[in-house]
């Protein structure tokens, strides 16, 4: 966490902007929980609050959807989508959540062959798949996450893929990765200001 920026950086950090592999933009201000979900190419969009997942609005073919029961599924999957997206940007951040077990496995190396230490992460009734595992290195150089491994239930003998996590920069007082091997996050940005506009849709 220090070698990120630290807990308190972290705590009064409030908007991030982020690209989620060519397929979305998200913007969430982790002050109310407000978020907005823009899907690449067509704009079609979802502003919902993670706190208050039911109230929100969605955009879809240029129009903003009236039906309560197609909004509600949108909102949820909004919710799911935002759950996804943020874990990918801002895991390290996240490792000791309520709800999350870590086990130190001991030293590794990671498939480029740096050293590092191994952590095991498991879920209690957290998220939306709660039955996940990763698995975690952690470099014994920079002291930040290098790599990670997912498994779809906690019980897999072998991780569905392995990834790296490169590409450090900088953000505010935080420190975030958008590399992940063959794929990576773009536009990662901490906002100072942001309209409050841009979490309604006309």
């Amino acid at each position: 966490m220090a070698a990120m920026g630290g807990r308190k950086a972290w705590d009064e950090t409030r908007y991030l902007h982020w690209n989620f592999f060519g397929r979305r933009s998200l913007l969430w201000d982790k002050y109310t929980g407000d978020v907005r979900i823009t899907f690449l190419p067509d704009s079609n969009a979802i502003v919902l609050n993670i706190n208050s997942p039911a109230k929100g609005a969605a955009l879809m073919g240029g129009q903003l959807v009236s039906s309560t029961d197609s909004l509600q599924a949108l909102l949820q999957q909004g919710k799911s989508i935002w759950i996804n997206d943020a874990y990918w940007l801002a895991m390290p951040f996240k490792l000791k959540d309520s709800g999350v077990t870590l086990k130190h496995l001991g030293a590794d190396t990671t498939q480029a062959g740096a050293p590092a230490q191994k952590l095991q992460l498991t879920f209690e009734k957290v998220g939306d798949t709660p039955q996940n595992k990763y698995e975690v290195w952690v470099s014994d150089t920079s002291k930040r996450v290098v790599q990670w491994a997912y498994f779809p239930t906690a019980e897999d003998p072998a991780p569905a893929f392995i990834t790296p996590w490169s590409g450090y920069e900088q953000q505010g007082s935080i420190f975030l990765s958008g590399g992940r091997g063959e794929r990576s996050l773009t536009e990662i940005k901490v906002l100072e200001e942001v309209p409050q506009a841009a979490f309604q849709l006309p």
